[in-house]
């Protein structure tokens, strides 16, 4: 995983008149696609890069190579390891799963992880469907509340990111997040082998990494992990009140303690930990996005990480020097 940690800010975001679903996407096609597009010259499936794997030949074992890759049939049919290559299908199949409980609504600077959320998913969305892939999304509160068949085209986009801005727009206090629920859903909804993205802050009741290993043996699964610097290191800004924005419990702290300080830091990086062990059990790729973070700078590290893990796959890393 790799991840932007930035000085907080204490300015928090304050209440504005939302855009809607084509003020959104003309802004994100006027800006960061055209951007992506200068930088990839039109070569979008550079970001997707070892999705959509079909089975092409078979040849020997050699050292270094990947040992998911190994066909075990062909292995004791002709007595020798041999792994399976892949072309890659140039027809993407997406659906999002994505968390919009009450922590979600949080954010310092200038954006809030749901807009952050709107954002990610809106751009990569238009990014495949106007290429003719298609797109589709399981919408979480605190349950799955809207279920968007896959699509493609632009209105279809449109329609997500509008129903991502209305739902759970307003928190529903004292529910816990179960992520597991989602990707359970996921697991009835999602037939055909596909991309499956899980937008959130994971932020969640915990259990969830099971599931998301079985997803991941049947879907190609990347993990969209959100969050704010606010989260991670609280700054001495005296005595404030803090809220839990899932239970709605409320606390009276004095952020001038370096004491108090220390133990929220150290309380943020046990989870952490936990958070990256999780991904670890479950085996899928993360992505770590920032409410301060630029999109376009955030999805070429992911096709630096992709690429990485399509030559891992089909076994064409190239050799290390020694």
């Amino acid at each position: 995983m790799f991840r932007s940690r930035p000085k907080p800010e204490l300015k928090l975001v304050e209440p504005a008149r939302a855009p809607n679903a084509e003020q959104v996407l003309r802004r994100l096609e006027w800006t960061v696609l055209r951007k992506l597009d200068g930088v990839l010259q039109g070569n979008y499936l550079t970001l997707f890069r070892g999705f959509g794997l079909d089975l092409a030949d078979l040849r020997e074992y050699r050292f270094g190579d990947d040992a998911r890759t190994i066909d075990w049939n062909a292995t004791a049919r002709l007595q020798e390891p041999h792994v399976r290559q892949f072309n890659e299908d140039r027809e993407i199949t997406a659906w999002f799963l994505v968390d919009l409980s009450g922590s979600i609504n949080f954010g310092t600077g200038t954006t809030t992880k749901r807009a952050l959320a709107v954002d990610f998913v809106g751009l990569v969305s238009r990014l495949l469907t106007r290429h003719g892939n298609r797109v589709g999304a399981l919408l979480y509160t605190d349950r799955v509340d809207v279920v968007l068949p896959a699509r493609a085209g632009r209105r279809h986009v449109l329609h997500l990111i509008d129903r991502m801005q209305k739902t759970g727009k307003v928190p529903k206090p004292g529910t816990a997040t179960r992520l597991g629920d989602l990707l359970d859903r996921a697991l009835q909804t999602i037939k055909r082998r596909s991309l499956v993205i899980v937008v959130s802050d994971f932020i969640s009741d915990p259990g969830w990494a099971g599931t998301l290993a079985v997803l991941g043996q049947r879907h190609d699964v990347l993990a969209v992990r959100l969050y704010d610097a606010l989260e991670l290191d609280l700054p001495d800004v005296g005595l404030v009140v803090m809220e839990d924005a899932e239970s709605g419990q409320q606390l009276f702290v004095d952020t001038h303690d370096p004491v108090f300080r220390k133990r929220f830091s150290a309380l943020a990086a046990e989870r952490e930990a936990a958070l990256r062990q999780s991904f670890a059990v479950a085996g899928a790729d993360c992505i770590e996005l920032s409410t301060s973070d630029d999109l376009v700078d955030t999805l070429l590290r992911f096709a630096r990480l992709r690429k990485r893990r399509a030559q891992l796959v089909t076994g064409s890393v190239p050799e290390q020097a020694t």
